[in-house]
């Protein structure tokens, strides 16, 4: 069965993590191994059939006196640019303690209950990160993946990237591992399912330092015994504390039938043994420290068995393949930056991640000051918009190594572009361009400029969309825009969306940006099962037939704090796999323009109702008689039509009918002026 690693407890004497950290099991979930169960004919035979060499194997198994069985290791990083993107030292510190934990090193052992402490296990496996890949290039061990599967962490995140199984232990770190902390299976399930051999782990539980914590940090000790072959110390089920799992045990001679621990209760007893193991690495105590004689055997002999190749991983021949006998030299140049994409005057912070034994580096930094770096990790002020190299020399005193990337740092404008400002994709060839970046995690289908159906004009922008893209995040993100003399912010823009199927809930969420894009803020979600839907389900691809099939949006809910020269704009689109997706006319605009302090009215400029209806008045008041000009106005400033041209009319209170005609659906100003001083009212047409 599949194994989810649950609740992590504080370590010591029962004192519980907060409900925050509490990660429940899967195993009442439709599991993969169901799935895979039914669609695979003769799977479950075939594990029965493993599962039965593995008990022989393992009867009377005991650990020989040869040296450490060394497994190749490989971390796959699947990540969204997230937390979930841990940094290698945090995966290095997994692999200590991993091997602190396999080789009775960890320093807390000697805290085990003294009833248990000769039973403290040295197994004698040893797990090194890959030196080569499978193609034979070198390679730290780890590898990284961008995609927005990260939040998923099952099945199909783990197909995104798999080194072969008999060569090396697969662990996928991501921002979930399916709801738990971590999982993998027993090898007898996997000896007929190559393709879900390894363990998906949660980054926060991944090792004791960066985003995990030493508290957390023994889950991956837990999931490499289930991987080779442990069960929890209750037996096979994913639910401690039970009285029923008292008629279960883990088929190890030396831990005591238990019910299972969710904390760290030394004196706990169950089930008629004496006192439980709840410092086993296979409990959910979480202070674990220890495995047992009998469960170490357990493993080495589920690591001599041919069953799911483990027999393989430790074999010299692999061993020089993987390049884990190899000394540390100089094999990769590489290197990393906290941001990419920058606004004029910002700094970058790069990082040498070169591997193994840099002595000596230098940087270059076209465009950057310093234009060169002999450190480490340089910061560099980018002051002039544009696109930089960048490019990395390291030596270790022998060889030397370079990497050089032609368009790596994107520099915007700061202040940006002026407001008004509008885009209505006219003239857009395709995306990105100077005035759009295009986020594509998944490398797939994502926004488009197209000429299949457009609001206003021939062109708008499209993201296809269908059941293949479900759970995919893209996003179309704007170039800085100059809002440092904005009052209220208007934002609007048009979109167009069908379902195909009435369960389909996509969802369209706006955000704005205050500095650049490195926060951004939500400020609107149109989802499909309120008010994205703006046409009648469509089972085919959908393209918008007329006005009538587009919506309009407006969001004025953008405060003062975003009144800065470097804003920005993202619409990120999250599939549930319904239909295709258009935007158009986006506008963005200062609605405080030209409005004087001394003026000839008293009591302001309104619309009445508003949004308008048939009877809707303009009502506004005169301190003294003049000559007024009324008219229409896009939210670009540009006349409609006009009202009234050039009427004198007396001091006091004026009502005038404001008209519906050739005013389509959208965001409105009425202006009125009254000898050369002006005041705008903006109003709504649904």
């Amino acid at each position: 069965m599949r194994h989810l690693l649950l609740v992590p407890f504080l370590l010591g004497s029962g004192l519980v993590i907060g409900q925050d950290d509490m990660l429940r099991c899967l195993a009442n979930n439709p599991a993969e191994l169901q799935a895979h169960l039914d669609a695979t004919p003769g799977a479950r035979a075939q594990a029965e059939l493993a599962n039965s060499v593995l008990n022989a194997q393992t009867a009377g198994f005991e650990r020989g006196g040869v040296g450490p069985l060394i497994i190749p290791v490989v971390f796959h990083v699947i990540h969204n640019h997230g937390a979930e993107n841990i940094d290698d030292a945090q995966l290095v510190d997994a692999i200590r303690i991993l091997n602190e934990d396999y080789n009775k090193e960890n320093p807390d052992w000697v805290n085990v209950r003294p009833e248990f402490l000769d039973l403290v296990a040295d197994v004698g496996i040893e797990f090194r990160l890959a030196k080569r890949d499978p193609e034979g290039n070198c390679t730290n061990g780890i590898t990284r993946t961008v995609s927005t599967q990260t939040y998923n962490g099952d099945f199909n995140m783990t197909q995104l990237i798999q080194w072969p199984r008999d060569r090396y232990m697969n662990v996928w770190v991501a921002a979930s591992a399916n709801g738990a902390a971590g999982y993998t299976y027993y090898p007898s399930w996997l000896d007929g399912w190559a393709a879900a051999d390894g363990i998906v782990v949660l980054h926060s539980y991944t090792g004791s330092i960066g985003t995990s914590a030493p508290y957390k940090s023994r889950v991956l000790s837990h999931e490499v015994g289930h991987w080779l072959n442990l069960k929890h110390c209750w037996g096979d089920s994913n639910d401690p504390g039970l009285e029923e799992n008292c008629a279960f045990d883990d088929e190890v001679d030396d831990t005591p039938l238990t019910k299972g621990w969710t904390s760290c209760t030394l004196s706990g007893a169950s089930c008629g043994s004496p006192l439980d193991n709840v410092q086993n690495y296979m409990e959910y105590s979480y202070c674990c420290k220890m495995f047992t004689h009998r469960q170490g055997s357990r493993m080495v002999a589920a690591l001599t068995s041919p069953i799911a190749q483990r027999n393989n991983l430790w074999q010299l021949e692999n061993l020089a393949l993987t390049g884990v006998l190899e000394e540390e030299l100089l094999c990769m140049a590489r290197f990393d930056a906290d941001h990419r994409e920058v606004c004029a005057g910002d700094v970058v912070q790069f990082s040498d991640e070169s591997y193994f034994g840099v002595t000596q580096r230098f940087w270059s930094f076209p465009g950057g000051a310093p234009a060169g770096s002999f450190d480490q990790d340089p910061a560099v002020i980018y002051d002039e918009p544009g696109v930089y190299p960048v490019t990395l020399n390291v030596g270790d005193g022998i060889t030397t190594e370079t990497v050089s990337e032609v368009s790596y740092i994107t520099v915007l404008p700061n202040p940006g572009r002026p407001i008004p400002w509008s885009e209505g994709f006219e003239s857009v060839i395709a995306l990105p361009n100077v005035d759009w970046r295009v986020d594509n995690p998944d490398n797939d289908l994502t926004f488009e400029s197209t000429s299949a159906a457009a609001y206003t004009g021939s062109q708008s922008c499209r993201i296809f969309n269908n059941a293949d893209q479900y759970g995919r995040i893209d996003a179309l993100v704007s170039s800085t825009l100059d809002m440092s003399a904005a009052g209220d912010i208007a934002l609007s823009f048009r979109y167009a969306y069908a379902r195909r199927n009435p369960v389909n809930d996509d969802q369209l969420y706006v955000y704005v940006s205050n500095n650049c894009g490195q926060n951004w803020t939500l400020r609107k979600v149109l989802r499909a099962i309120t008010t994205l839907v703006t046409a009648n389900p469509t089972n085919g691809n959908f393209v918008p037939n007329g006005p009538s099939e587009w919506g309009f949006a407006e969001l004025t809910n953008i405060g003062a704090s975003f009144h800065t020269p470097s804003f920005r704009v993202k619409f990120e689109f999250q599939s549930n796999g319904g239909n295709n997706l258009y935007l158009d006319d986006i506008n963005i605009n200062n609605l405080v323009v030209g409005i004087e302090e001394q003026s000839p009215w008293s009591n302001g400029l309104a619309v009445v109702p508003n949004p308008i209806q048939e009877n809707t008045e303009v009502r506004f008041h005169l301190d003294r008689s003049g000559t007024i000009d009324l008219d229409i106005l896009d939210v670009l400033g540009r006349t409609i039509r006009p009202i009234v041209q050039h009427s004198l009319r007396p001091a006091g209170d004026h009502r005038i009918a404001l008209g519906t005609r050739d005013l389509v659906p959208g965001t409105y100003l009425l202006r009125l002026r009254v000898e050369g001083q002006q005041q705008l009212h903006r109003f709504i047409v649904l």
